[in-house]
């Protein structure tokens, strides 16, 4: 005959295996969440470049991986935008220098592209993104980045441009074309690194107040030094 359990324990478990019981599952969700998001974003890496078949009122290309100005530069001569924003360009840089480049898209640089010479990451690329979008009155943009790198540059552009119409361009690598991400330890570990930084977007987003979305600054970015 089993007796009254001692005084002071609840039957089925005192409360430390409760709490030990929800840090279990609370871990547990965390991991699939984290994993259920981390698929979500290689599901959205493309491994083939697209084949655009809309126009928009502007183009922006960020500055940072190979190919990426000039696959700009070519939607540019096919009428697929108006005009051009560089952003993230450096310094020293100047239209010339990018003339001399492509210089089959010479006539292009010198009359529809602008640089931006201010932004010196992916949030700075939003906002001078936004300051020129607004300066042009434009209503709807093509946006040209790495594939991997696609996903946090829509995400910090929708911020800064809610009322925008995005169109994603990404540049796929040869790599990236060539052989799955995960074969090849230097990419496994850029897609992992740009996730990490997506996360980590995603919540400074939730928290920063929203932008001014009127807020315009004429001049500084359409200067093509």
């Amino acid at each position: 005959m089993t007796g009254p359990a001692p005084e002071g324990r609840v039957s089925g478990g005192g409360p430390l295996r409760w709490l030990a019981r929800a840090v279990t599952l609370g871990l547990v969700a965390a991991v699939a969440m984290v994993g259920g998001g981390f698929v979500w974003f290689v599901w959205h890496v493309p491994a083939e470049e697209v084949k655009l078949r809309q126009n928009a009122d502007g183009i922006v290309v960020l500055t940072g991986g190979a190919s990426r100005i000039e696959d700009a530069m070519e939607l540019l001569a096919a009428g697929h935008g108006k005009r051009l924003l560089i952003s993230g360009v450096h310094r020293a840089t100047s239209s010339a220098e990018i003339a001399r480049l492509i210089p089959r898209y010479e006539r292009f640089v010198s009359c529809c592209v602008d640089l931006d010479h201010s932004a010196v990451n992916t949030v700075g690329n939003a906002v001078e993104t936004r300051r020129w979008v607004k300066d042009q009155r434009f209503n709807s943009l093509i946006v040209v980045t790495s594939a991997y790198h696609m996903p946090r540059t829509m995400a910090e552009l929708a911020k800064q441009l809610p009322d925008t119409a995005l169109v994603p361009f990404p540049v796929v690598t040869d790599r990236l074309r060539s052989e799955p991400w995960w074969a090849s330890a230097p990419t496994a570990r850029l897609i992992l690194s740009e996730y990490a930084k997506f996360v980590v977007a995603q919540l400074r987003m939730r928290i920063e107040p929203a932008p001014d979305v009127t807020e315009s600054s004429t001049g500084r970015t359409g200067a093509k030094s």
